[in-house]
């Protein structure tokens, strides 16, 4: 027997996309809460309309499907509208940091060549000290407003390729200017599924989203959420009374802790005594995080810590699909592979390792992202033999857990050795008088290279020569470090993202 369809009907059955998935979702509960935003409640219905509109609004003042639309904005209702809208008109949002310097954000909206720039109010004023291209100036508030109504109600219903871009999320890194990761419809829709299926997301569950939508931490989670008929919670950053607030209200299998904050964080939930009303599963990128401030979490919350590693470029993959158990500092962070990607761990040559050697992975998986923006050296050297090099090394132990190592670009060289600083770093964290300790590379006339720890105690009394004797029960001669240096939390030097900035440090020896 044998099925016909017409011309194109095959391919065009496969071109899901992020708008139209949402637009499709919309009939199942268009009075379901879709956005809160603190006083402001949207319905599905009303996000459908007001994303139909602008969408439209923007293609009738001529912008083209791949044109770049810049969004400045701190967290707030209006974001999610913004991404959905240019989803359903081919657009792609450059999600610009509102933290970063002129320099920085002038180089971001310069790099993605943005047509039209969508400004809060507030920082409006900014785009003003910068040189850059010519664009329209959209501001959030009545401009927008009456922007929006020049548009139709009905939805756009274009037809849009899966692997063109969707949204622009820029990786700080630790040194030079941001770069502009593009990631497709393809591969957020890859991402929602992994995140739902990893994480067993209910259907109509809440999202909070106080994580600034720039990162992926909020804009996957936040498109994810709505394309399972959830509740978006918008909360504009770190705000622990609005948070405390919204988990005695609402039930919820996913909330985000990030790096800095877990532990301040765990200390207010148990002085106020705050009554959890329900999470599965909290926190993210352990590997960063005090062992004493999981273990407070996870008491606080009443849910396991999620013992993740990914990134902006791939989502979830390649690891994030362990937890660690309620009330437990870890001794050891052993993660496990994530589904839906391929990964190799491999040599400076590209040749696979054994197990138990540390390999930079690289990865394939339908949750990549397509490239960095206006980056042909980069993209031709990171994407080298069809496969994403990450530059982050892990090592596969023989029950086929992962462990982190270190980033490539950290790799000590001393005495011919390889030295990776996390491994350092693990044996201070794993200690409950350490706070944070970051090791980084001092130029040496016999070794080349050696390697320096700068360390935050949450004792006052620890001392460096006892770090030094638990340096040396637990490591060989050559990875223990010259010196240790005490600062406060303070003076560690931090990107807008939390990122400690290795070169500044290494700039100070």
């Amino acid at each position: 027997m044998s099925l016909y369809l017409p011309p194109g009907a095959v391919l065009s059955s496969r071109k899901a996309t992020i708008g139209a998935l949402f637009h499709s979702r919309v009939p199942a509960n268009p009075q379901h809460r879709a956005v809160v935003d603190g006083d402001r409640v949207q319905s599905y219905a009303v996000l459908e309309e007001r994303s139909n509109r602008l969408a439209n609004a923007l293609l009738d003042s001529g912008l083209q499907g791949g044109d770049r639309v810049g969004l400045l904005a701190r967290n707030r209702l209006e974001y999610v509208e913004i991404e959905l809208a240019a989803a359903k008109a081919g657009l792609i949002v450059a999600c610009l940091n509102w933290r970063l310097g002129d320099r920085e954000l002038q180089h971001c909206i310069n790099l993605v060549e943005a047509t039209v720039v969508i400004v809060q109010a507030e920082l409006a004023e900014t785009l003003d000290r910068l040189e850059l291209t010519p664009h329209r100036r959209i501001v959030l508030g009545g401009d927008y407003e009456d922007f929006l109504a020049t548009g139709a109600p009905d939805y756009p219903d274009l037809d849009i390729d899966p692997e063109d871009g969707l949204v622009i999320l820029y990786t700080s890194g630790t040194t030079g200017l941001p770069k502009g990761a593009l990631i497709s419809h393809r591969a957020m829709v890859a991402r929602c599924m992994c995140f739902t299926s990893e994480f067993q997301i209910p259907i109509g569950d809440n999202f909070c989203a106080w994580p600034p939508f720039y990162h992926m931490a909020s804009t996957d989670q936040a498109l994810a959420t709505l394309l399972r008929g959830g509740t978006v919670h918008v909360i504009d950053g770190y705000e622990p009374d609005l948070l405390i607030d919204l988990l005695e209200r609402e039930e919820m299998r996913f909330f985000i802790l990030m790096p800095g904050m877990v532990g301040p964080f765990a200390a207010i939930l148990e002085q106020k005594k705050v009554k959890v009303k329900g999470v599965g599963v909290c926190g993210a990128m352990a590997d960063l995080v005090p062992r004493e401030d999981i273990a407070a979490a996870t008491r606080a919350l009443d849910a396991p810590f999620n013992n993740s590693f990914g990134a902006t470029e791939t989502g979830f993959p390649p690891a994030s699909s362990a937890l660690i158990p309620i009330g437990v500092a870890p001794t050891n962070l052993s993660k496990r592979q994530s589904a839906f990607c391929e990964m190799r761990l491999v040599d400076p040559d590209d040749n696979e390792v054994p197990i138990g050697t540390p390999g930079e992975v690289a990865l394939r998986g339908p949750t990549l992202f397509s490239g960095y923006w206006n980056a042909d050296e980069t993209n031709a050297q990171d994407f080298r033999g069809g496969w994403f090099h990450m530059g982050d090394v892990l090592r596969r132990n023989e029950d086929g857990t992962l462990d982190y190592v270190d980033r490539v670009k950290y790799m000590i060289k001393s005495g011919g050795e390889n030295i990776y600083p996390a491994e350092i770093e693990q044996v201070m964290l794993a200690d409950a008088r350490v706070h944070e300790a970051v090791v980084v590379r001092r130029p040496d006339r016999k070794w080349s290279e050696v390697p320096v720890a700068f360390v935050v105690p949450a004792d006052p009394n620890l001392t460096a020569d006892e770090l030094m004797d638990l340096c040396r029960e637990n490591l060989s001669s050559y990875k223990q470090p010259k010196d240790i240096i005490f600062l406060s939390e303070e003076e560690l030097p931090r990107s807008t993202t939390g990122k400690v900035q290795r070169h500044e440090l290494e700039a100070r020896l």
